[in-house]
């Protein structure tokens, strides 16, 4: 029989995440010294080396990457009770851990704060993330739920679509092209595009447009947010397939303009996602349906 504590196995879960005892120590705020000595009576009751070092670098040994399995295992089945005992409590208190996709944001935090609204005991971890973080995410079941584009097949994930997410090319006011009705989408191929970076849902899914329509796109910049390419198409470096959601202000202010292109505006929509093993404490059950409402309500 091993014997261990909790506190032992959230060290060195902490000291394996980081490869680092001093950064575990700040995490955890705790000396160093005391870091160590929980790992050290760790492994003296399993009766192997969980790290070695080489140089100023600690590596987990086969035993420290088994047992790194074991703890994130027990972490999990401690979070589930931690839910069921929340659940059995209510909605007056509870923690909700969601991300949202960088372009979901501009709607989920909104819908986020009248959610919080109705029920303000309840505490709240946000993540605003590109996508591949958010299945990364997912993966390592470290969220409750997730607001996101339609997710890859292949993840054992449930995703229930709750919104549109209209995908429109958007130009500087004073483009050529605006205010010209019925643009063919081949006339896109003599602009050069702004686009976000390679595994973006907005890009994957313009670029299965063209791909369908048979047009070559050129490609001007690449970027990695929503809000550098709005700039860079307000100074006129080219023209943008984005969310709709993403510039309803500067459509507003008259700083970017939506383009009259056939066949788009290209219809996805928003999903809220989840581990399909995952059991949703009451709080994040709550959140998802309010979700759905929304959505429904909109429609």
């Amino acid at each position: 029989m091993l014997h261990l504590t909790l506190r032992q196995l959230q060290v060195f879960e902490a000291v394996a995440r980081h490869l680092s005892y001093s950064r575990a120590a700040r995490e955890l705020h705790l000396s160093q010294p005391a870091v160590s000595m929980q790992v050290k009576l760790l492994e003296e009751s399993i009766g192997l080396p969980l790290f070695e070092q080489l140089g100023k670098k600690i590596f987990m040994t086969e035993a420290g990457r088994e047992m790194f399995h074991y703890s994130k295992t027990i972490a999990e089945q401690l979070r589930e009770a931690e839910a069921v005992f929340e659940q059995m409590k209510g909605l007056d208190r509870g923690e909700l851990k969601i991300a949202v996709a960088s372009t979901a944001n501009y709607f989920a935090t909104q819908l986020l704060a009248h959610f919080c609204q109705a029920h303000p005991q309840v505490a709240v971890q946000l993540n605003v993330t590109n996508r591949a973080d958010l299945l990364n995410q997912l993966e390592q079941n470290a969220l409750d739920l997730v607001v996101m584009g339609q997710p890859p097949d292949g993840h054992d994930l449930v995703a229930e679509s709750f919104m549109e997410n209209p995908l429109v090319v958007i130009a500087a006011p004073n483009h050529v092209l605006v205010g010209v009705a019925q643009i063919p989408v081949e006339r896109l191929a003599e602009e050069a595009l702004i686009v976000r970076e390679e595994g973006s849902g907005t890009r994957s899914a313009s670029e299965r447009f063209f791909q369908r329509h048979g047009v070559l796109t050129r490609t001007g910049l690449v970027m990695n947010t929503n809000e550098a390419i709005k700039q860079a198409v307000q100074a006129g470096m080219g023209l943008a397939v984005v969310s709709l959601h993403t510039v309803s202000l500067e459509l507003q202010a008259g700083r970017v303009a939506v383009l009259d292109v056939v066949d788009f505006p290209i219809r996805r929509h928003w999903f809220v996602v989840h581990r399909r093993d995952k059991r949703l404490s009451a709080v994040a059950q709550a959140f998802k349906q309010f979700l759905l409402a929304q959505g429904a309500s909109a429609t």
